[in-house]
């Protein structure tokens, strides 16, 4: 009687007919998956605004203003300028608003926080309307 011979390969034929599967299965899913919509939270009631604070304006257009600690505007033209009035106008742990109009590029409201916070100023909040 002959003895039989042992194959060692594997036969990969059935692991590329289930990947073929799986791909057309996640192919087919994939453009019904819905996408999550974010819902921006509106606030109802806010804590109370300090007595002394900086404020910093950033309009629907994306111009800067400076407010003191008396309500005196000081328009910025530019980060670097925002930069220099933040240094002058540091007065110890004094809390800084940023009011951003909400027509106003997302992004340049981003760029404020982070010239504000560079700045050294630790307490930053954002200003929003109570509705």
């Amino acid at each position: 009687m002959r003895q039989r011979r042992l194959k060692n390969e594997i036969n990969v034929v059935p692991y590329i007919d289930v990947m073929l599967v799986l791909l057309v299965i996640f192919m087919v899913a994939t453009p019904m998956m819905t996408t999550g919509s974010v819902e921006l939270p509106s606030t109802g009631t806010a804590p109370q605004k300090p007595e002394k604070y900086l404020k910093v304006q950033v309009t629907a257009d994306g111009d800067l203003s400076v407010f003191d600690v008396d309500g005196k505007e000081r328009r910025v033209d530019g980060l670097r300028s925002l930069k220099s009035e933040l240094n002058a106008a540091q007065h110890g742990e004094l809390p800084v608003l940023v009011a951003g109009d909400k027509e106003a590029p997302y992004r340049r409201v981003i760029e404020v926080l982070d010239e504000v916070k560079k700045a050294g100023f630790s307490r930053v909040a954002l200003e929003t309307s109570i509705k």
